[in-house]
């Protein structure tokens, strides 16, 4: 156990080394929230996807998987589906509106091209992506400081503290671009415990002679089936509530947003699309073989808290030296999304309110330094959330994929594609999505329907009808200048 704790301290120490050292190619606002442009398409790639996935896929989708059986498989296409088209739709549109626009967020491109309802849209956005995402920082070093516990029996205090200055120096010394090369290097640790970890499990499946498809019987029905056993309407509620995943993947997730608008050419775009799919493929049929491979050597009911899974099997089934690396890509997993998260947060807060919305003059020094105060600020706000408020958290975090990403989605999607899509159409969605998104969930409705599949489409109409009711007098910044009445 020693050497396991050893080298979750090392990776600790390399990771913070890393982002010092690259602290020193940031020089201005531009560099700290979006690398300049400056970035390899790959690289952007394994971030955008280690930024996406958190400690959710390795302890929270293991883990569902192996108390739901085949039927997991779902929320895996769902998220897949959403991934891949988002960098085969997406990714190349944000890239050319960033340069167009040269905005550096995803509230101030809505601001932008909707420009005389531009300050009432940067606070809508920047006060939704900020106030429902702190959560979601404080939820990643909850998870954290819960790893740390259940491996080395660390106390979650010391674990959350430890995870917290990981986070905070990482996005505070080198911000956009630090973040970016760390988590190229956690997303190939991620992708080493997602490949290797079921093939060594089931090769000691086969060696107990254990069988995969007799444990799945004994499990249960539902186990067994790739529709959970349900029939007629239930399957569509089981297919959509697990499919709709998707919808978030649409634009409207601006840490994963981010990724496309920091992109410098097409080359580096499909270079991109490539990696991330190869990722994606990779990544998710391993997790959902974790989980299954779970339901084999485990019986249900075994296990007090299921997100703990991953981590047993490691320490069972690896070698201690080897399970340090492989349990430090789980941290990788909580760090990279974290770090990422507190850059969105921050660029939310300084750059669209600020700067643009109250409309505070500040140097590029001054912008810069604003940055890196407040990622210590928020990622010490997202620490306290995680120590007193843990229940909380979790609570809240379970929704915020339908509060921010299929809210924006379908913000983006319409400014994109729709030319008739209006400022106050853009005003209308983020405020019903937001209020969609609460009410739902607040209703036993939730149970039956998701709000990440509600939220998405209560948004987009709101958006429509609003725009239709309320067009843009003059649109002239949206298409080309062309004025259009």
């Amino acid at each position: 156990m020693n050497i396991i704790l050893f080298e979750f301290l090392l990776y600790c120490v390399v990771i913070s080394i890393i982002g010092f050292t690259l602290s020193k190619k940031v020089r201005n606002q531009e560099d700290f929230l979006l690398g300049g442009k400056k970035l390899p398409g790959w690289a952007l790639a394994f971030s955008e996807r280690a930024t996406g996935e958190s400690a959710w896929l390795l302890l929270g989708y293991t883990g569902f998987v192996f108390t739901t059986g085949l039927a997991g498989i779902w929320v895996a296409i769902g998220i897949a589906v959403g991934i891949i088209f988002s960098w085969l739709f997406l990714a190349k549109r944000f890239m050319r509106e960033q340069e167009k626009y040269k905005v550096l967020t995803v509230p101030d491109y809505l601001a932008i091209r909707f420009g005389d309802k531009a300050k009432i849209i940067r606070w809508l956005a920047g006060l939704l992506i900020s106030g429902m995402m702190i959560f979601y920082i404080g939820a990643q070093m909850a998870g954290a400081g819960k790893l740390l516990f259940t491996t080395f029996e660390l106390p979650f205090i010391s674990g959350v503290i430890l995870a917290t200055f990981v986070i905070i120096f990482t996005a505070f010394a080198g911000g956009f671009i630090s973040v970016v090369w760390t988590d190229m290097i956690q997303s190939i640790m991620m992708l080493i415990t997602l490949v290797g970890l079921p093939i060594i499990a089931f090769i000691y499946i086969a060696t107990n002679d254990l069988s995969v498809s007799q444990s799945l019987a004994e499990a249960g029905s539902e186990f067994n089936s790739w529709f959970g056993g349900l029939t007629g309407f239930s399957i569509g509620v089981l297919f959509f509530n697990n499919f709709s995943w998707f919808f978030g993947f649409l634009g409207g997730q601006p840490q994963l947003s981010a990724r496309f608008m920091a992109l410098k050419n097409e080359k580096e775009a499909n270079m991109g699309t490539t990696v991330a799919t190869i990722w994606t493929f990779l990544a998710y049929t391993g997790a959902f073989s974790i989980g299954i491979a779970a339901t084999t050597m485990y019986d249900q009911g075994s296990f007090a808290d299921v997100e703990t899974i991953l981590p047993t099997m490691i320490l069972q089934l690896m070698p201690p030296w080897i399970a340090g690396i492989i349990l430090a890509g789980v941290l990788a997993a909580i760090i990279t999304t974290a770090n990422s998260q507190i850059l969105v947060v921050t660029s939310s807060v300084t750059e669209d309110i600020i700067h643009k919305a109250m409309g505070i003059k500040l140097t590029e020094k001054q912008l810069l330094w604003l940055s890196r105060i407040s990622v210590a600020f928020f990622g010490i706000v997202g620490m306290i959330i995680a120590l007193v408020s843990d229940s909380l958290v979790y609570l809240i975090v379970s929704w915020s994929w339908a509060g921010i990403g299929c809210t924006l989605s379908p913000a983006i999607l319409m400014t994109f594609f729709w030319k008739k899509y209006s400022g106050v159409g853009v005003i209308a969605t983020i405020i019903s999505g937001f209020l969609a998104t609460i009410l739902w969930i607040s209703t036993p409705l939730e149970e039956i329907i998701t709000s990440r599949f509600t939220t998405f489409f209560i948004a987009a109409f709101f958006g429509i009808v609003f725009s239709l009711l309320f067009p843009d007098k003059n649109v002239d910044i949206k298409n080309n200048n062309e004025v259009v009445y």
